[in-house]
């Protein structure tokens, strides 16, 4: 089972960036005006753990199953009868002068059926604990998406002041051109149009990051955040595996110790059940007394059952069928797991290439092309509505590459929440 510490780790390390570019740092601070406001993934996940509304609930069922564990291991208490005979009747009888009595202390005979109850409250528990951690993986992975929302939303921010920053410098050009009678004035109109429109998105971009960032505030219950900045660079891409490498590291994943936890607690059923059929002998002890004659005897007794050999044929079937299932279980799990992971790895290795195309050749060519086509226009070559248009594949091409960065880090979360193995470990090494 994965311990808290491991969880913590395995939970950081779905997104370790490094800072984000000093030159579009400054230009993004100035709209979020941001100063010592900032949180990082760490920060996030231990906040997360602390104090996630959802990770409350778990721990007191944990803690309400460890009393049924303390139950179990206590004993049935033994049996104190105390018998009056032969009094108020006729005759002889009429008084208490021929009274019998007798006390006796009762036990049950118990076996090894205490250890099965035993044995079954603690598989219960040890089951609970597991699905608690998947929980807190849950909920960790959860943080971490939200996390890396906002990082694209401050890269979409920052590529926005790009884009507003391209079309003021086009108003001024376009002005030039118009002043010098070399462009109508419809043009100088619709790059005025165009840089509104660009403010516009800029704004509705700035309302995105700040309910991004309140709703990662909310995984741990926080309802006004008390930062506007989480640190990181979107850019930076998570390793790329081989679909066989990360095979080997499925046995590993909280789905499967979700099986086996319950595995083992169906085992300690059945075996509990097996323990009941047996018949349950109880041992009676205990003293007479003949008021008649003022002398004592010791009585003793034993009772058990008699008639069929079990009464418990239909729980012990059950508890083997419940077995049995989780075999099948198993088989079901290994085809969905795999067949899942082979698809997140395709998608990932998919977007880590078109990351790759457009850092290295789209987005460098049309900055070429951008600057080649603003000297064209400036020499009065190429038209308004050319320029525009490399300035729009631009924009399109970086809006693109951060939609691919966020495609690529939600496949890492996946593929991490999926084998329970951080990327970035080496092979074989468990959490």
């Amino acid at each position: 089972m994965l311990s808290k510490s491991k969880i913590y780790f395995f939970s950081c390390s779905l997104l370790l960036f490094s800072s984000v570019l000093p030159a579009e740092t400054s230009v993004h601070d100035q709209y979020l005006n941001i100063g010592t406001q900032t949180i990082n993934l760490r920060q996030a996940i231990s906040k997360t753990f602390a104090h996630n509304p959802a990770l409350k609930s778990f721990s007191y069922e944990l803690k309400a199953q460890q009393g049924r564990v303390l139950q179990a291991r206590m004993s049935a208490s033994p049996e104190f009868n105390l018998v009056i005979e032969d009094v108020s009747g006729s005759g002889n009888y009429k008084s208490t002068d021929s009274a019998q009595i007798t006390m006796n202390i009762g036990w049950v005979l118990e076996g090894e059926i205490r250890q099965r109850f035993i044995d079954e409250a603690q598989a219960e528990a040890l089951s609970l604990s597991t699905e608690t951690t998947i929980k807190r993986l849950d909920v960790a992975a959860e943080t971490a998406r939200l996390y890396l929302i906002c990082l694209a939303k401050q890269a979409n921010l920052i590529n926005a002041d790009k884009t507003v920053a391209l079309a003021s410098r086009t108003v001024i050009a376009v002005d030039k051109r118009v002043n010098s009678g070399k462009t109508p004035d419809a043009e100088l109109a619709r790059a005025r149009a165009e840089l509104a429109r660009k403010r516009l998105d800029r704004e509705n971009i700035t309302y995105q990051l700040s309910s991004a960032i309140r709703l990662l505030a909310a995984q741990w219950g926080e309802v006004k955040p008390r930062f506007n900045k989480v640190e990181g660079d979107i850019f930076n891409t998570p390793p790329s595996l081989t679909f066989e490498t990360l095979k080997q590291r499925l046995q590993q994943s909280p789905d499967f110790l979700r099986l086996l936890s319950d595995k083992r607690l169906k085992q300690a059923q059945l075996k509990l059940a097996q323990s009941k059929s047996k018949p349950e002998w109880k041992l009676n002890l205990g003293v007479r007394h003949y008021e008649q004659t003022n002398d004592q005897a010791l009585v003793a007794g034993i009772s058990f059952p008699f008639g069929e050999r079990s009464r418990n044929t239909g729980r012990i079937r059950t508890a083997q069928e419940n077995l049995s299932q989780t075999q099948a279980l198993q088989d079901e799990l290994n085809v969905r797991l795999e067949t899942t992971l082979f698809v997140l790895t395709e998608k990932l290795q998919h977007s880590l290439h078109r990351v790759e195309t457009y850092r290295k050749e789209i987005i460098p060519r049309l900055e070429t092309a951008l600057t080649q086509t603003r000297r064209a226009y400036d020499l009065g070559r190429y038209s308004y509505l050319e320029w525009r248009s490399v300035q729009a594949e631009l924009l399109n091409a970086r809006t693109s590459l951060i939609e691919d960065s966020i495609a690529a880090h939600l496949k890492v979360i996946e593929i991490e929440r999926l084998t329970g193995v951080s990327m970035t470990q080496p092979a074989g090494k468990k959490l």
